[in-house]
Protein backbone atom coordinates (compact mmCIF):
# COMPACT_ATOMS: atom_id res chain seq x y z
CA UNK A 1 0.00 0.00 0.00
CA UNK A 2 3.12 2.10 0.13
CA UNK A 3 2.32 3.81 -2.97
CA UNK A 4 -1.03 4.86 -2.30
CA UNK A 5 -0.48 5.55 1.58
CA UNK A 6 2.54 7.71 0.25
CA UNK A 7 0.21 10.07 -2.22
CA UNK A 8 -2.03 10.59 1.45
CA UNK A 9 -5.23 7.81 1.10
CA UNK A 10 -7.55 8.81 3.36
CA UNK A 11 -10.40 6.71 5.52
CA UNK A 12 -13.40 7.55 6.74
CA UNK A 13 -14.78 5.28 9.66
CA UNK A 14 -18.09 6.45 10.16
CA UNK A 15 -18.67 4.59 14.17
CA UNK A 16 -16.18 5.30 16.84
CA UNK A 17 -16.98 1.80 19.20
CA UNK A 18 -15.49 -1.44 19.32
CA UNK A 19 -15.41 -1.73 15.47
CA UNK A 20 -14.21 1.71 14.42
CA UNK A 21 -11.93 2.31 16.90
CA UNK A 22 -10.20 -1.43 15.54
CA UNK A 23 -10.24 -0.20 12.44
CA UNK A 24 -9.36 2.94 12.90
CA UNK A 25 -6.13 1.26 14.16
CA UNK A 26 -5.97 -0.93 11.27
CA UNK A 27 -6.29 1.84 8.96
CA UNK A 28 -3.71 3.89 10.57
CA UNK A 29 -1.16 1.23 11.06
CA UNK A 30 -1.25 0.56 7.19
CA UNK A 31 -0.50 3.94 6.93
CA UNK A 32 -3.70 6.08 6.25
CA UNK A 33 -5.14 9.28 7.77
CA UNK A 34 -7.75 8.61 9.49
CA UNK A 35 -10.90 10.87 10.87
CA UNK A 36 -13.60 8.66 13.03
CA UNK A 37 -17.30 10.06 13.66
CA UNK A 38 -19.12 8.69 16.52
CA UNK A 39 -22.21 10.18 17.10
CA UNK A 40 -22.81 9.99 20.83
CA UNK A 41 -21.01 12.35 22.84
CA UNK A 42 -21.78 10.20 26.21
CA UNK A 43 -18.66 7.69 27.53
CA UNK A 44 -18.61 4.92 25.69
CA UNK A 45 -16.19 3.34 28.34
CA UNK A 46 -18.85 2.86 31.00
CA UNK A 47 -20.92 0.50 28.97
CA UNK A 48 -20.02 -2.26 31.21
CA UNK A 49 -21.28 -5.44 29.76
CA UNK A 50 -19.02 -8.57 29.05
CA UNK A 51 -17.78 -9.89 26.23
CA UNK A 52 -15.87 -13.06 25.65
CA UNK A 53 -12.87 -13.28 22.77
CA UNK A 54 -10.85 -16.40 21.60
CA UNK A 55 -7.57 -16.32 23.45
CA UNK A 56 -5.20 -16.85 20.74
CA UNK A 57 -7.08 -13.61 18.92
CA UNK A 58 -6.17 -11.81 22.18
CA UNK A 59 -2.79 -12.63 21.95
CA UNK A 60 -2.37 -11.66 18.74
CA UNK A 61 -4.35 -8.23 19.31
CA UNK A 62 -2.08 -7.81 21.67
CA UNK A 63 1.22 -8.63 20.30
CA UNK A 64 0.25 -6.41 17.01
CA UNK A 65 0.01 -3.36 19.47
CA UNK A 66 -4.27 -2.77 18.80
CA UNK A 67 -4.66 -3.49 22.41
CA UNK A 68 -2.42 -2.93 25.58
CA UNK A 69 -1.08 -6.20 28.13
CA UNK A 70 -2.24 -4.45 31.02
CA UNK A 71 -5.78 -4.41 29.85
CA UNK A 72 -7.50 -6.73 32.78
CA UNK A 73 -9.36 -9.97 31.52
CA UNK A 74 -10.60 -13.10 33.39
CA UNK A 75 -9.51 -16.00 31.13
CA UNK A 76 -10.66 -19.37 32.36
CA UNK A 77 -9.97 -22.38 30.38
CA UNK A 78 -13.11 -24.42 30.64
CA UNK A 79 -17.08 -24.75 30.61
CA UNK A 80 -19.19 -26.55 33.00
CA UNK A 81 -22.79 -27.82 31.84
CA UNK A 82 -25.62 -26.98 34.34
CA UNK A 83 -29.46 -27.74 34.91
CA UNK A 84 -31.79 -27.28 38.24
CA UNK A 85 -32.40 -31.11 39.43
CA UNK A 86 -35.69 -31.95 38.13
CA UNK A 87 -38.42 -31.37 41.42
CA UNK A 88 -35.69 -29.69 43.53
CA UNK A 89 -33.51 -26.67 43.67
CA UNK A 90 -30.29 -27.95 43.62
CA UNK A 91 -27.70 -27.65 40.46
CA UNK A 92 -26.38 -30.72 39.02
CA UNK A 93 -23.29 -30.40 36.92
CA UNK A 94 -23.86 -32.36 33.53
CA UNK A 95 -20.65 -31.58 31.71
CA UNK A 96 -16.88 -29.91 31.57
CA UNK A 97 -15.82 -29.04 28.05
CA UNK A 98 -12.17 -28.06 27.80
CA UNK A 99 -13.07 -24.19 26.08
CA UNK A 100 -11.05 -21.34 27.48
CA UNK A 101 -12.46 -18.14 26.74
CA UNK A 102 -10.76 -14.65 27.36
CA UNK A 103 -13.51 -12.66 28.68
CA UNK A 104 -13.64 -8.77 28.95
CA UNK A 105 -15.45 -5.67 30.09
CA UNK A 106 -16.91 -3.99 26.52
CA UNK A 107 -15.78 -0.31 28.02
CA UNK A 108 -12.41 -0.94 28.76
CA UNK A 109 -11.85 -2.76 25.15
CA UNK A 110 -13.23 0.14 23.87
CA UNK A 111 -10.80 2.36 25.95
CA UNK A 112 -7.88 0.25 25.20
CA UNK A 113 -8.80 0.39 21.28
CA UNK A 114 -9.38 4.40 21.80
CA UNK A 115 -6.00 4.59 23.18
CA UNK A 116 -4.06 2.83 20.21
CA UNK A 117 -5.93 4.99 17.46
CA UNK A 118 -4.73 7.95 18.94
CA UNK A 119 -2.92 8.78 16.15
CA UNK A 120 -6.49 9.04 13.92
CA UNK A 121 -8.76 12.09 14.39
CA UNK A 122 -11.93 11.36 17.01
CA UNK A 123 -15.08 13.58 16.74
CA UNK A 124 -17.48 12.54 19.01
CA UNK A 125 -20.50 13.77 18.77
CA UNK A 126 -20.58 14.03 15.25
CA UNK A 127 -23.63 12.07 14.00
CA UNK A 128 -23.23 11.22 10.13
CA UNK A 129 -25.92 11.79 8.08
CA UNK A 130 -25.29 10.12 4.86
CA UNK A 131 -22.24 8.95 2.72
CA UNK A 132 -22.10 9.68 -1.13
CA UNK A 133 -19.89 7.60 -4.21
CA UNK A 134 -18.06 10.38 -6.25
CA UNK A 135 -18.31 10.19 -9.73
CA UNK A 136 -14.08 10.51 -9.66
CA UNK A 137 -13.61 7.98 -7.06
CA UNK A 138 -14.11 7.75 -3.17
CA UNK A 139 -16.84 9.06 -1.41
CA UNK A 140 -17.75 11.76 0.66
CA UNK A 141 -19.43 11.51 4.68
CA UNK A 142 -21.88 14.51 5.83
CA UNK A 143 -22.30 15.40 8.92
CA UNK A 144 -24.81 18.48 10.23
CA UNK A 145 -22.33 20.71 9.83
CA UNK A 146 -19.45 19.47 6.80
CA UNK A 147 -18.86 17.20 4.07
CA UNK A 148 -15.43 15.95 3.68
CA UNK A 149 -14.15 13.52 0.72
CA UNK A 150 -12.17 10.26 1.74
CA UNK A 151 -10.43 7.72 -0.56
CA UNK A 152 -12.55 5.02 1.55
CA UNK A 153 -15.32 5.01 4.20
CA UNK A 154 -15.56 2.07 6.50
CA UNK A 155 -19.02 1.83 7.98
CA UNK A 156 -18.68 0.73 11.71
CA UNK A 157 -21.92 2.46 12.86
CA UNK A 158 -23.94 -0.75 13.83
CA UNK A 159 -27.07 -2.21 12.99
CA UNK A 160 -28.89 1.04 11.85
CA UNK A 161 -25.80 1.57 9.81
CA UNK A 162 -26.03 4.22 7.12
CA UNK A 163 -22.87 3.12 5.19
CA UNK A 164 -24.42 0.03 5.00
CA UNK A 165 -27.81 1.65 2.93
CA UNK A 166 -24.71 2.29 0.50
CA UNK A 167 -23.62 -0.90 -0.02
CA UNK A 168 -27.14 -3.13 0.63
CA UNK A 169 -30.00 -1.11 1.44
CA UNK A 170 -32.27 -3.90 1.05
CA UNK A 171 -30.59 -5.71 4.49
CA UNK A 172 -32.49 -5.82 7.07
CA UNK A 173 -32.66 -7.40 10.72
CA UNK A 174 -34.40 -11.24 10.89
CA UNK A 175 -36.05 -11.07 14.77
CA UNK A 176 -35.70 -14.80 16.21
CA UNK A 177 -38.69 -14.29 18.18
CA UNK A 178 -36.66 -14.38 21.50
CA UNK A 179 -34.84 -12.29 24.35
CA UNK A 180 -31.71 -11.78 25.85
CA UNK A 181 -31.29 -9.94 29.47
CA UNK A 182 -27.44 -9.29 30.00
CA UNK A 183 -26.40 -8.25 33.15
CA UNK A 184 -23.13 -7.35 35.69
CA UNK A 185 -22.94 -8.03 39.27
CA UNK A 186 -20.47 -6.68 41.64
CA UNK A 187 -19.05 -9.59 43.36
CA UNK A 188 -19.04 -8.18 46.67
CA UNK A 189 -22.70 -8.68 46.30
CA UNK A 190 -23.07 -12.24 46.10
CA UNK A 191 -20.83 -12.70 49.27
CA UNK A 192 -23.96 -15.45 50.32
CA UNK A 193 -22.86 -17.21 46.94
CA UNK A 194 -19.37 -18.81 48.00
CA UNK A 195 -20.28 -22.20 45.59
CA UNK A 196 -21.41 -20.13 42.62
CA UNK A 197 -18.46 -17.72 42.95
CA UNK A 198 -16.10 -20.73 43.28
CA UNK A 199 -17.13 -22.06 40.11
CA UNK A 200 -17.26 -19.12 37.82
CA UNK A 201 -13.41 -18.15 39.17
CA UNK A 202 -12.61 -21.59 37.06
CA UNK A 203 -14.97 -21.76 34.19
CA UNK A 204 -17.67 -20.12 32.67
CA UNK A 205 -21.21 -21.54 32.91
CA UNK A 206 -24.11 -22.77 30.82
CA UNK A 207 -27.07 -23.40 32.63
CA UNK A 208 -29.73 -24.74 30.81
CA UNK A 209 -33.89 -24.63 31.20
CA UNK A 210 -36.48 -25.68 28.74
CA UNK A 211 -37.12 -23.15 26.40
CA UNK A 212 -33.73 -20.83 27.37
CA UNK A 213 -30.57 -21.24 28.79
CA UNK A 214 -28.31 -18.80 30.76
CA UNK A 215 -24.28 -18.18 30.18
CA UNK A 216 -22.33 -17.11 33.69
CA UNK A 217 -19.10 -15.45 33.81
CA UNK A 218 -16.49 -13.20 35.77
CA UNK A 219 -15.43 -9.77 33.75
CA UNK A 220 -12.65 -6.68 35.20
CA UNK A 221 -14.26 -3.97 36.59
CA UNK A 222 -14.09 -0.71 35.33
CA UNK A 223 -12.45 0.06 38.90
CA UNK A 224 -8.64 -1.44 38.99
CA UNK A 225 -8.41 -4.67 40.61
CA UNK A 226 -12.31 -5.07 40.78
CA UNK A 227 -14.79 -8.12 39.20
CA UNK A 228 -18.17 -8.54 38.37
CA UNK A 229 -20.17 -11.20 37.63
CA UNK A 230 -21.88 -11.21 33.91
CA UNK A 231 -24.80 -13.25 32.78
CA UNK A 232 -26.72 -13.44 29.79
CA UNK A 233 -30.01 -15.32 30.04
CA UNK A 234 -31.99 -16.03 26.52
CA UNK A 235 -35.83 -17.75 26.70
CA UNK A 236 -38.91 -16.06 25.52
CA UNK A 237 -39.78 -12.61 25.94
CA UNK A 238 -42.66 -11.79 28.68
CA UNK A 239 -46.66 -12.22 27.25
CA UNK A 240 -48.32 -9.46 26.73
CA UNK A 241 -50.24 -9.47 29.91
CA UNK A 242 -47.04 -8.71 31.76
CA UNK A 243 -46.31 -5.19 32.61
CA UNK A 244 -43.60 -4.74 35.10
CA UNK A 245 -41.21 -4.61 32.50
CA UNK A 246 -39.00 -6.65 30.59
CA UNK A 247 -36.11 -6.49 33.12
CA UNK A 248 -38.05 -7.22 35.79
CA UNK A 249 -39.11 -10.35 34.15
CA UNK A 250 -36.01 -12.29 33.88
CA UNK A 251 -35.98 -12.65 37.97
CA UNK A 252 -39.30 -14.84 37.04
CA UNK A 253 -37.48 -17.06 34.56
CA UNK A 254 -34.32 -17.26 36.35
CA UNK A 255 -37.21 -17.87 39.84
CA UNK A 256 -38.94 -20.85 37.50
CA UNK A 257 -35.88 -22.52 35.98
CA UNK A 258 -32.37 -21.88 37.60
CA UNK A 259 -30.94 -23.80 40.59
CA UNK A 260 -31.59 -21.92 43.95
CA UNK A 261 -28.27 -19.89 44.16
CA UNK A 262 -28.30 -18.87 40.31
CA UNK A 263 -31.88 -17.63 40.75
CA UNK A 264 -31.29 -15.91 43.92
CA UNK A 265 -27.78 -13.60 42.29
CA UNK A 266 -30.18 -12.85 39.35
CA UNK A 267 -32.93 -11.65 41.83
CA UNK A 268 -30.38 -9.47 43.42
CA UNK A 269 -30.95 -5.92 43.00
CA UNK A 270 -27.50 -4.65 43.12
CA UNK A 271 -27.06 -4.37 39.31
CA UNK A 272 -24.38 -2.45 37.72
CA UNK A 273 -26.20 -2.87 34.40
CA UNK A 274 -29.18 -4.99 33.11
CA UNK A 275 -30.85 -4.79 30.04
CA UNK A 276 -33.16 -6.57 27.71
CA UNK A 277 -32.78 -6.79 23.79
CA UNK A 278 -34.15 -8.52 20.70
CA UNK A 279 -32.11 -11.23 19.72
CA UNK A 280 -31.82 -10.56 15.68
CA UNK A 281 -29.47 -11.44 12.94
CA UNK A 282 -28.61 -10.44 9.14
CA UNK A 283 -25.72 -10.85 7.19
CA UNK A 284 -24.77 -8.58 4.09
CA UNK A 285 -23.52 -11.00 0.93
CA UNK A 286 -20.68 -8.44 0.30
CA UNK A 287 -19.55 -6.55 2.73
CA UNK A 288 -17.38 -4.15 0.42
CA UNK A 289 -17.69 -2.55 -2.65
CA UNK A 290 -15.32 0.41 -3.44
CA UNK A 291 -14.96 2.98 -1.86
CA UNK A 292 -17.26 1.36 0.69
CA UNK A 293 -16.23 -1.23 3.24
CA UNK A 294 -18.63 -2.23 6.10
CA UNK A 295 -16.88 -3.80 9.82
CA UNK A 296 -18.46 -5.12 12.96
CA UNK A 297 -22.29 -5.25 13.57
CA UNK A 298 -22.61 -2.89 10.45
CA UNK A 299 -21.85 -5.95 8.28
CA UNK A 300 -23.34 -8.34 9.68
CA UNK A 301 -25.25 -9.67 13.35
CA UNK A 302 -24.97 -13.08 14.38
CA UNK A 303 -27.07 -14.31 17.42
CA UNK A 304 -24.97 -13.69 20.61
CA UNK A 305 -25.01 -17.51 21.16
CA UNK A 306 -21.91 -17.45 19.16
CA UNK A 307 -19.92 -14.54 21.31
CA UNK A 308 -18.46 -13.48 18.03
CA UNK A 309 -19.85 -9.58 17.82
CA UNK A 310 -16.64 -8.37 19.35
CA UNK A 311 -14.55 -10.98 17.85
CA UNK A 312 -15.64 -10.55 14.31
CA UNK A 313 -15.04 -7.01 14.73
CA UNK A 314 -11.23 -7.72 15.83
CA UNK A 315 -10.86 -9.86 13.38
CA UNK A 316 -12.24 -7.51 10.09
CA UNK A 317 -9.72 -4.85 11.70
CA UNK A 318 -7.10 -7.20 11.21
CA UNK A 319 -8.06 -8.27 7.77
CA UNK A 320 -8.61 -4.29 6.79
CA UNK A 321 -4.31 -4.24 7.89
CA UNK A 322 -3.41 -7.34 5.61
CA UNK A 323 -5.32 -6.21 2.62
CA UNK A 324 -4.54 -2.79 2.57
CA UNK A 325 -0.21 -3.85 3.05
CA UNK A 326 -0.68 -6.12 0.35
CA UNK A 327 -2.94 -4.29 -2.38
CA UNK A 328 -1.90 -1.95 -4.89
CA UNK A 329 -5.02 0.43 -4.79
CA UNK A 330 -7.88 0.82 -2.45
CA UNK A 331 -10.23 -0.74 -4.71
CA UNK A 332 -7.90 -4.00 -4.80
CA UNK A 333 -7.80 -4.06 -1.01
CA UNK A 334 -11.31 -3.60 -0.61
CA UNK A 335 -12.49 -6.33 -3.37
CA UNK A 336 -9.44 -8.65 -1.31
CA UNK A 337 -11.43 -7.42 2.29
CA UNK A 338 -14.89 -8.37 0.92
CA UNK A 339 -13.49 -11.87 -0.42
CA UNK A 340 -12.32 -13.02 3.06
CA UNK A 341 -14.92 -11.45 5.51
CA UNK A 342 -18.00 -11.98 3.56
CA UNK A 343 -18.48 -15.99 4.00
CA UNK A 344 -17.47 -15.45 7.75
CA UNK A 345 -20.42 -13.09 8.40
CA UNK A 346 -22.80 -15.51 6.83
CA UNK A 347 -21.03 -18.23 7.86
CA UNK A 348 -21.33 -17.28 12.27
CA UNK A 349 -25.21 -16.31 11.09
CA UNK A 350 -25.63 -20.11 10.12
CA UNK A 351 -24.22 -21.43 13.48
CA UNK A 352 -25.96 -18.15 15.61
CA UNK A 353 -29.02 -19.68 13.88
CA UNK A 354 -28.05 -23.26 14.33
CA UNK A 355 -27.10 -22.63 18.47
CA UNK A 356 -30.71 -20.55 18.60
CA UNK A 357 -32.73 -23.05 17.29
CA UNK A 358 -31.00 -26.02 19.74
CA UNK A 359 -30.74 -23.50 22.54
CA UNK A 360 -33.77 -21.69 22.83
CA UNK A 361 -36.78 -22.87 20.66
CA UNK A 362 -35.97 -26.29 20.46
CA UNK A 363 -34.46 -27.41 23.78
CA UNK A 364 -32.93 -30.82 25.01
CA UNK A 365 -34.08 -32.28 27.84
CA UNK A 366 -31.05 -30.52 29.79
CA UNK A 367 -31.58 -32.41 33.53
CA UNK A 368 -31.27 -35.82 31.94
CA UNK A 369 -27.80 -35.12 30.29
CA UNK A 370 -24.26 -36.40 31.27
CA UNK A 371 -20.78 -35.77 29.50
CA UNK A 372 -21.55 -38.13 26.25
CA UNK A 373 -25.05 -36.64 25.76
CA UNK A 374 -23.76 -33.11 26.12
CA UNK A 375 -20.65 -33.53 23.66
CA UNK A 376 -22.63 -35.54 20.75
CA UNK A 377 -26.00 -32.87 21.28
CA UNK A 378 -22.70 -30.03 20.71
CA UNK A 379 -21.60 -31.70 17.34
CA UNK A 380 -24.91 -32.25 16.26
CA UNK A 381 -25.24 -28.40 17.08
CA UNK A 382 -22.35 -27.37 15.19
CA UNK A 383 -22.74 -29.42 11.99
CA UNK A 384 -18.81 -29.41 10.92
CA UNK A 385 -18.71 -26.14 12.06
CA UNK A 386 -15.88 -24.40 14.32
CA UNK A 387 -16.34 -22.51 17.75
CA UNK A 388 -13.90 -21.66 20.24
CA UNK A 389 -16.97 -21.95 22.54
CA UNK A 390 -16.73 -25.91 22.10
CA UNK A 391 -13.02 -26.23 22.01
CA UNK A 392 -12.97 -29.51 23.10
CA UNK A 393 -15.78 -30.68 20.55
CA UNK A 394 -14.01 -32.62 17.27
CA UNK A 395 -15.37 -32.49 14.14
CA UNK A 396 -16.33 -35.66 12.78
Amino acid sequence: MADVVGAGLRIGVVGGSVAGCAAAVAAARAGAEVTVYERSDGALEDRGFGIVVPPPLHAELVAAGYLDAAMPTTPVPSRVWLAREPGQHSARELACQEAAVTPCHWGLLWRTLRASADGATYHRGRPVTGVTRLPSGGAVIRTADSEERYDIVVGADGPRSVTRAAVASAVRPVPAGYVVWRGTLPLDALAGHPDQLQLVRAAWVTLGFRGGHGVFYLIPGAVDGSRLLAYAIYGPPPPPSWTAGREEYVRRVAEEHFPAGWAEMVGLGAHTSLACHDVADFHVPRVAEPPFLLAGDAASITRPHTASGATKALQDALCLERVLRASSSAAEALHRYADERSDEGARLVALGRRLGHAMVERTPDWAAMGPPEVAEWSRATLDGAGSYLYGSVRRE
